[in-house]
């Protein structure tokens, strides 16, 4: 899960503690002599460039068309949402159609779902353009974006912007893409061992492979068309189609990679960026090592979970100490492995509802007292928490299908399981809580069937197009918070330091939930607030103090969502 993620093969690469090696996806058995595998590795790589560039060039005709069209009469139609996209006006709704394929830019297209609420200009304010927004995943829509326009921490924004959001391809009603029927997916509750035998990894081996072989049938030519660089061409176009001559643009969690990557290719094409949860690009960790550096991120996390439940253990009577609290927590996984919550609710389930926790900190109340009230002998608070919604399998398989496709593509993968056993055996005797479970959401990618994957694109690194000096990127700001584990820090660091000297940081200091702008922090807004507004920032590096941790409350008090509360926007896919 965003994720959201050399090779030894003869070199030692110190990662993570962990040695780890990405072999040829395409490699055989049979390997042909050195000068034959020379010749057939230099006309691959050619081929392939040939291709990304014919591709480049295919998302400039497009974009140059789409930008014509907006400057006359023949943009974007913006008008009342469909029903199912359950969007009420102000919102409306348009569609882009794209190039499947942008190397063949009159070929195959598909449609994007787009979203948008006009700039309010409330108190007289002046229009400053569209804001996009990107919620990450990959495999998020960020349709619903436009509705944070009826926010008071939005108003000012909303006010100087429209505020836009688009289905990716492969996403919603975008093209949607599925790796096998939702309805044929086992039913729950499924049991999964947290220390899991030889036998139970093989039959996660087997899935896999049915998994991505499930993607090939179902997408069929398509399935090499989800990537990254993809993805950025469609933003291209959709700049170019809303009549902005530059991106202003709100990522969150892969989405800041996406900016990342378009900020490189396109530099003279960013007007403000905001990459909000910052993934590391370096392209030597896309995608596979940055998968493993989520676990120690997600311990530390789980950590701050059960530190937090100790410290009211009046109200929740989980223990005293985080190590008490861990105990409470095995008690209701043994139990729930012999006799499901509710009948729908075993070890899978629960993992990945306590997986919200490492995610985001407002979740930690309704969770504790879910743990509380089982121990009591009320297993209902947890079955309504973890049990997983019918209605809504379409939609995750949607998510889970697109994430896999995307990352699968970008970059290459460890070929052999034995690659993944050995190094997420060793990550996992310190990170127990979520290395097997991401490990295994991850490993279609190691029998994937698009043999030309992606080369990572080296953010920061602009290329430069026949002698011309590359566009000066203006000035980028990222923000992070300190503990996040689907996004360490670190990774901000990183970034930061590939966009350069006008990239400025914003840290939330002690703090984890993934994705902090709109509304979290008062002074991480205010920062975020005064770059989209004017274009500056306070300095390099600035620090905010944590948000406050939620107040514990009990099952019977605990506050209930309001109808029409804008849906959490910065969580990645969870499978």
């Amino acid at each position: 899960m965003v994720l959201s993620p050399l090779a030894r093969c003869g070199v030692a690469a110190a990662v993570l503690s962990l040695t780890l090696c990405i072999p040829n996806p395409r490699a055989h058995a049979t390997t042909p002599g050195p000068d034959v595998t020379g010749r057939a590795a230099r006309a691959g790589h050619a081929g392939h460039a040939a291709r990304e560039a014919a591709a480049n060039a295919g998302a400039e005709l497009v974009a140059a068309r789409a930008a014509g069209a907006a400057a006359g009469t023949g943009g974007l139609d913006f008008r009342a949402c469909p029903a199912v996209e359950e969007l009420p006006s102000p919102v409306r709704c348009a569609t882009l159609r794209v190039p499947l394929d942008y190397a063949r830019p009159d070929g195959p297209q598909i449609p994007l779902t787009v979203s948008r609420v006009a700039a309010t200009r409330r108190g007289g304010a002046v229009r400053q353009g569209a804001l996009l927004y990107n919620p990450g995943g990959p495999g998020a829509s960020g349709m619903f974006f436009p509705l944070v326009a009826a926010l008071p921490e939005w108003e000012r924004i909303g006010a100087a912007y429209d505020l836009v959001g688009y289905a990716p391809r492969g996403v919603g009603r975008s093209a949607p893409l599925s790796c096998e029927d939702p309805a044929g997916r086992a039913k729950g509750p499924t049991q999964v061992p947290a220390d899991p035998s030889a036998a139970y990894k093989q039959q996660r081996v087997a899935a896999a492979r049915a998994y991505a072989r499930g993607c090939a049938q179902r997408a069929g030519a398509a399935l090499p068309y989800h990537s990254t660089l993809d993805n950025v061409r469609d933003l291209h176009v959709l700049r170019a189609a809303l009549g902005e001559e530059k991106l202003t643009f709100l990522g969150a969690s892969y989405g800041t990679y996406l900016g990342a990557v378009y900020a490189t290719l396109h530099p003279a094409h960013v007007r403000r960026m905001v990459l909000d949860s910052a993934v590391n690009p370096d392209p030597r960790r896309i995608w596979y090592v940055n998968n493993l550096d989520q676990a120690p991120g997600f311990e530390k996390r789980w950590y701050d979970f059960r530190a937090w439940a100790a410290r009211h253990h009046s109200t929740y009577r989980l223990g005293a100490t985080p190590e008490a609290v861990q105990a409470s927590y095995e008690r209701v996984r043994e139990a729930v492995a012999r006799t499901p919550a509710g009948g729908a609710v075993g070890t899978g389930e629960l993992q990945a509802a306590f997986l919200q926790v490492a995610y985001y900190d407002d979740v930690w109340p309704e969770r504790a007292a879910a743990l509380s009230a089982f121990l009591a002998g009320d297993p209902g608070p947890l079955a309504e928490q973890a049990r997983p919604d019918p209605e809504s399998a379409a939609a995750r398989e949607n998510a889970r299908a697109v994430y896999t496709a995307v990352l699968c593509n970008d970059a290459a993968w460890p070929a052999e399981w034995e690659t993944w056993d050995r190094d997420n055996t060793e990550l996992a005797r310190r990170a127990p809580f979520e290395t097997w479970a991401n490990a295994f959401l991850n490993l279609p990618c190691a029998y994937w069937p698009v043999h030309e994957r992606q080369q990572p694109v080296g953010v920061g690194e602009q290329p430069v197009r026949g002698g011309a000096q590359p566009a000066a990127l203006p000035r980028t700001l990222i923000v992070a918070a300190e503990r996040d584990g689907a996004t360490p820090y670190p990774g901000a660091l990183e970034l930061q330091r590939r966009l350069g000297a006008e990239a400025a940081l914003v840290t939330e200091e002690g703090a984890g939930s993934h994705g902090v702008v709109g509304g979290r922090n008062d002074c991480v807004d205010r920062h975020v607030e005064r770059y989209l507004l004017t274009g500056d920032t306070s300095g390099w590096r600035v620090t905010c103090a944590p948000h406050p941790e939620p107040a514990p409350v009990s099952l019977d008090d605990r506050a209930a969502r309001g109808p029409g509360k804008v849906p959490r926007a910065l969580l990645p896919p969870v499978v």
